[in-house]
C-alpha cells in the first residue's frame, strides 16, 4: 500500500489557492510600486523643488469634522513668516533653504498723541511714521533613508537673522525719533525626523533638532526735540545664548514637490 502524504486539492480549492496567492503577489507589488495609478512617481526625483507649509490648521480641520466648531483649513507658515523650500540633489539628498526679506513702513495722521506714555495726550495732532526690517537666510542639507512611502530624515542647517525698527513723530514744535537697536541672530542645528508621502510628490513630516543659537541686540537711541530743546537717551544692549533641543516650531510640515 502506498500512502500519499500530500493533501489532494480539488479543482475548486486549487483555483481559490491560486487566487489568494495572486492577491498577495499583487499587494506586495503594489506596496513596492512607487507610482500612482496614472504612472506619476510617488517620491520626489533629482532636480525637483518643494515648498513647505504648516499643516496644523488642515489637520485640525479634519480632526474636527464631526463637531460643530470647525474652521476651514488654510495654508500657514512652516516657520514664522519664513519661506521654506528644498531642492532634490538625488533621491536620498536634498538642499534646504530659508528666506525672509521683510522691509516695511507706515505713515499715519494721528490725533491726541501720548508722547511720554503717561496715558494723557501731549499734542493734538502729529504725523507718525514707522519702519521695520526683518531678514532671515538659511541653508542646510537633508538626507533620506528607508524604503517605501515612509522616509527617515536627518541633516544639519544654519540660519542668520537681522532686524530693526524705527518710529518718528512730527508735530508743531515737537519731533521725536525712537530707534531700536539692530538685532542679529545666528543658529546652527542638527535634526532628525520622518516624512510620509501620502500622494504623488506630497508628504507630511515632522522633526526634532538640537543646536546652538545666539541673538544680540545693539544699543538703541531715543531723540526728542520740543520747544527748541533736544534730549537724547540710550537703550541698553542685550544678548542671549542657547544650546538645547527644539521641535521646529511644533509644526507638521506639508511639503509639495514639483
Amino acid at each position: 500500500m502506498t500512502i500519499n502524504l500530500r493533501p489532494t486539492l480539488t479543482k475548486k480549492a486549487m483555483k481559490k489557492s491560486l487566487l489568494i496567492i495572486a492577491i498577495f503577489i499583487s499587494a506586495a507589488a503594489t506596496a513596492q510600486d512607487m507610482t500612482s495609478k496614472k504612472g506619476t512617481p510617488i517620491l520626489p526625483e533629482a532636480g525637483d523643488w518643494s515648498i513647505g507649509v504648516g499643516a496644523n490648521s488642515t489637520l485640525e480641520y479634519f480632526g474636527n469634522l464631526m463637531n460643530g466648531n470647525n474652521n476651514a483649513p488654510s495654508f500657514d507658515w512652516a516657520n514664522n513668516q519664513i519661506i521654506t523650500g528644498k531642492m532634490m540633489k538625488d533621491e536620498n539628498t536634498a538642499y534646504r533653504a530659508y528666506v525672509r526679506l521683510g522691509l516695511g513702513s507706515t505713515k499715519a495722521e494721528m490725533q491726541d498723541v501720548d508722547t511720554d506714555g503717561d496715558g494723557f495726550a501731549d499734542i493734538d495732532s502729529a504725523e507718525v511714521k514707522t519702519s521695520a526690517t526683518n531678514i532671515a537666510l538659511g541653508a542646510g542639507l537633508q538626507k533620506y533613508r528607508g524604503k517605501g512611502r515612509l522616509k527617515g530624515i536627518y541633516g544639519a542647517e544654519a540660519m542668520i537673522m537681522l532686524g530693526g525698527n524705527k518710529t518718528t513723530v512730527t508735530a508743531t514744535d515737537y519731533d521725536s525719533e525712537n530707534k531700536a537697536g539692530s538685532t542679529f541672530g545666528f543658529g546652527v542645528r542638527g535634526f532628525i525626523g520622518a516624512e510620509y508621502f501620502f500622494a504623488p510628490k506630497m508628504s507630511l513630516g515632522g522633526e526634532f533638532g538640537w543646536g546652538i543659537s545666539l541673538e544680540s541686540t545693539g544699543e538703541g537711541e531715543n531723540t526728542t526735540t520740543q520747544s527748541g530743546t533736544t534730549t537724547t537717551s540710550k537703550t541698553g544692549k542685550s544678548s542671549s545664548f542657547g544650546f538645547d533641543t527644539d521641535n521646529a516650531s511644533g509644526s507638521i510640515i506639508l511639503s509639495l514637490y514639483f
